[in-house]
C-alpha cells in the first residue's frame, strides 16, 4: 500500500520525469552479484565457498557506504573490497585483476525486479520519460542496461563516475539536470530502495521521493520520503 509522507493531494500521475535507481529498484542487484562472483572466484581457479561471498558483501557493503559519504574514491572502493577479502582469506592475487574480471561478469546480470518492466512500459505509453540515477560503475550499468528488456524505454542513463559527485550529492544531481532536456523539478520524482542516497539526495536537490521499500523496512532516520511503496506496480496505482 502507498503511503503519502507529505501531501494527500498530489498524485504521481502529475509526474513528467521520473528518475529510477538502477540497484535493487529496477535490478535484482543480488542475484546478479552471486553470479559474478561465483564467477571469477572460479575461473582464477579458487575453491568457491559461500562464505567467501558472505565476506565479500560485508566488505563491499561498507565500503559503498563509505563511498556514499564521500570518505573515499570509486578506485579506492573497488581496490579494497578485494584486498581486504584477499587478506581476510590469506590469498595472494592482485586485486586489481580480480576487480576488473569481476565488473566485466557484473555486466551480465541484468535481472530486472518484479514489475519493472511493466512500469517502464507503462509509463513511457504515457508519455513521461525515464531515467536512470545511479552510484554504479560505469562500464558495469551500461552492459547491464544495455542488455535488459528494459533498454528500451529509458531517455538516459546518469552513473556517478561520470558525473564525478555521487548520490546523495547536490553536485550529482546538477549534473543530472543539465542533461535532461527541459527539465521541470515540479515535475520530477526519483524512485529509489536507499533512504540515503535516493531520498536523502532527492530532498536535496528539490524534488519529490518515492522509497521503494520492498522489504517493508523501519525507517528510523529523519528522511522522510513524499512516498513510501512495496512494489513498483504500486506507482501505477495512485
Amino acid at each position: 500500500m502507498i503511503n503519502n509522507h507529505a501531501r494527500g493531494d498530489l498524485m504521481i500521475d502529475c509526474y513528467e520525469i521520473y528518475l529510477f535507481d538502477a540497484d535493487d529498484t529496477l535490478f535484482h542487484f543480488d542475484r546478479a552479484e552471486e553470479q559474478a562472483f561465483k564467477q571469477v572466484i572460479q575461473d582464477a581457479g579458487l575453491r568457491y565457498a559461500d562464505e567467501m561471498l558472505r565476506l565479500y558483501r560485508n566488505i563491499n557493503k561498507a565500503l559503498w557506504e563509505k563511498f556514499e559519504r564521500a570518505e573515499i574514491t570509486k578506485d579506492d572502493l573497488q581496490y579494497r573490497r578485494f584486498q581486504e577479502l584477499f587478506l581476510m582469506l590469506h590469498i595472494d592475487m592482485d586485486p586489481n585483476q580480480m576487480n576488473d574480471a569481476y565488473v566485466l561478469a557484473l555486466g551480465a546480470g541484468s535481472y530486472l525486479i518484479d514489475g519493472a518492466e511493466e512500469i517502464c512500459k507503462l509509463l513511457t505509453e504515457a508519455g513521461k520519460r525515464i531515467y536512470i540515477v545511479t552510484n554504479g560503475v560505469a562500464v558495469t550499468q551500461k552492459m547491464r542496461i544495455s542488455n535488459s528488456a528494459i533498454n528500451q524505454y529509458i531517455s538516459g542513463l546518469f552513473v556517478s563516475e561520470d558525473a564525478g559527485f555521487q548520490k546523495p550529492q547536490k553536485e550529482y544531481f546538477d549534473y543530472v539536470f543539465l542533461r535532461i532536456p527541459y527539465p521541470d523539478l515540479t515535475k520530477t520524482i526519483i524512485i529509489g530502495d536507499s533512504l540515503l542516497s535516493d531520498i536523502s539526495g532527492g530532498i536535496q536537490a528539490g524534488i519529490d521521493t518515492c522509497w521503494f521499500n520492498k522489504d517493508n523496512s523501519p525507517n528510523t532516520s529523519a528522511i522522510q520520503p513524499t512516498y513510501e511503496i512495496k512494489h513498483l506496480r504500486e506507482l501505477a496505482e495512485i
